[in-house]
């Protein structure tokens, strides 16, 4: 038995496993994703409510993220009717993820079966949209209404709607009652065509009675082990083992980019009115300082630009 307090990091590296299976007419993925979620936790200050429903739609991004080529990049946007107001996640095919949840500070009562209420914070109505930049010169675009609110459903969904691929998705983040992250992960597993009937309703069987997979993750499970469990064989022939982190690109330059974008007059209200600026990253929660000098350095810029 370990002794670890809830603050400390998961043992377990994060990894996610692509895999193949049933001859290859099941396409099967999943994610231990702790370390990941608990780094959005610790950024965003997130309570109970928010973090599992940030949490979820987190390891969710990474699943989608890995259906695409590494430098590709998604970006999913959960817009519903709760108090949780909206969640975005970027992605992409490197095992990148990081995310935000305009209310950070939610501690809803446990729902009727004594679980964490995503569906109350996130809520029933509203919008599930998944925006894919694929390097074209149009980014793919695909939009479905939130059906649960949970965020596993709303993924399967979403597949099965906007990108007509049968999918399974199971998405769980177990939290500390310090608000701490326990343990998260998830799993997509994806029917291709041709796959027979039998394969299909074993899987089914499978699904049902599977624990959720961040208990099974807390008992020392490998993302590998899941698999074979959710698939009932032994038989996996997995593709890729893939390290997966929370990381965010921002910076003081881009940003910088961003003030210059606003235009001289707007600069110079800056420096007239507050002698300087801060810039915070909603993904990440980095603050970006400016002085009055860097202010007037940009707003040169601004001004060279026009």
């Amino acid at each position: 038995m370990s002794l670890k307090s809830g603050n400390e990091v998961h043992k377990m590296e994060d990894y996610l496993v692509k895999a193949l299976a049933h001859n290859g007419f099941v396409r099967a993925y999943a994610v231990q994703a702790t370390n990941t979620v608990a780094e959005a936790q610790r950024r965003h200050d997130t309570w109970h409510t928010s973090s599992a429903a940030l949490g979820r739609t987190l390891v969710g991004g990474l699943l989608l993220g890995a259906t695409v080529k590494g430098d590709d990049k998604l970006t999913i946007r959960i817009q519903g009717d709760g108090p949780a107001k909206g969640i975005v996640v970027d992605a992409n095919g490197k095992g990148e993820v990081k995310g935000y949840i305009q209310n950070p500070h939610l501690s809803l009562p446990l729902n009727e079966v004594g679980k964490i209420d995503v569906r109350g914070a996130v809520g029933t109505q509203g919008m599930f949209s998944v925006t894919k930049d694929l390097g074209l010169k149009e980014p793919f675009s695909g939009q479905t209404p939130i059906v649960s609110g949970e965020i596993a459903e709303d993924f399967t969904y979403y597949l099965a709607i906007s990108e007509q691929i049968p999918s399974a998705v199971g998405l769980s983040v177990l939290v500390n009652t310090d608000d701490s992250i326990k343990t998260a992960g998830g799993f997509m597993i994806q029917i291709m065509p041709g796959a027979d009937e039998e394969t299909i309703t074993q899987i089914e069987e499978q699904l049902k009675k599977t624990p959720r997979i961040s208990t099974l993750l807390d008992e020392g499970l490998t993302p590998e082990e899941i698999l074979k469990g959710l698939l009932g064989t032994e038989e996996l022939n997995i593709l890729e083992k893939l390290p997966v982190q929370f990381k965010c690109d921002c910076s003081k330059e881009k940003f910088g980019e961003a003030i210059i974008a606003l235009g001289a007059d707007e600069i110079q209200a800056m420096i007239d009115e507050d002698h300087g600026a801060e810039a915070v990253c909603s993904f990440c929660n980095n603050k970006y300082e400016y002085s009055e000098d860097e202010l007037t350095a940009l707003k040169e810029e601004a001004l060279g630009g026009n």
